[in-house]
Formats: C-alpha cells, sequence, structure tokens
C-alpha cells in the first residue's frame, strides 16, 4: 500500500472504522472471524495510532496507554504499597 493511498485513508477513516480496527487488534480477527494476519495487525496498529494523533485522540484514550497515576502508584507513578515477591 502506497503512502499518499494509506494517508487518504486515515484522513477518511471514520471514528466507527477506528473503533472496529481497534477491536481487531485487541482480539486478533476481523469482525466476521477471520484471523489477522500479522501484517494486517501491523497495519491496523499503525492506522490506529495515526487515527489518534491526527484527531487529537487523548493520551489517556488510546491504544496502549498504561496509567501510571491509578492503583497502586503515588502522583510520579512510582509504586507503592507492599512489594510481590515469588518463590519457587
Amino acid at each position: 500500500m502506497s503512502d499518499m493511498t494509506f494517508e487518504r485513508m486515515i484522513n477518511q477513516m471514520s471514528p466507527q472504522m477506528y473503533e472496529a480496527l481497534k477491536r481487531g487488534i485487541e482480539l486478533g480477527k476481523w469482525p466476521d472471524g477471520r484471523t489477522l494476519t500479522a501484517e494486517q495487525r501491523e497495519l491496523c496498529l499503525e492506522a490506529v495510532i495515526r487515527f489518534e494523533v491526527e484527531h487529537d485522540v487523548p493520551v489517556e484514550a488510546r491504544i496502549g496507554h498504561i496509567d501510571r497515576h491509578g492503583c497502586g502508584s503515588d502522583r510520579n507513578g512510582e509504586a507503592t504499597g507492599d512489594t510481590i515477591r515469588w518463590l519457587n
């Protein structure tokens, strides 16, 4: 797919298409149940990321965002509380 065609697709993508691509990435399959190939997943991820940047999606709503200020973190995103230790 050429960059010009890809750019045009991003510019014409509707919010519904964006959500469908996000869902496909999450589940690893298309709505009809067919599995995404590695290349399809990569292209969908690039399209979603570029859509989010182009449409000023808030950072906390973007794909892959990790809330570092939630449960168990201080205001700097550092872990607080008890440490979990794995024993063999």
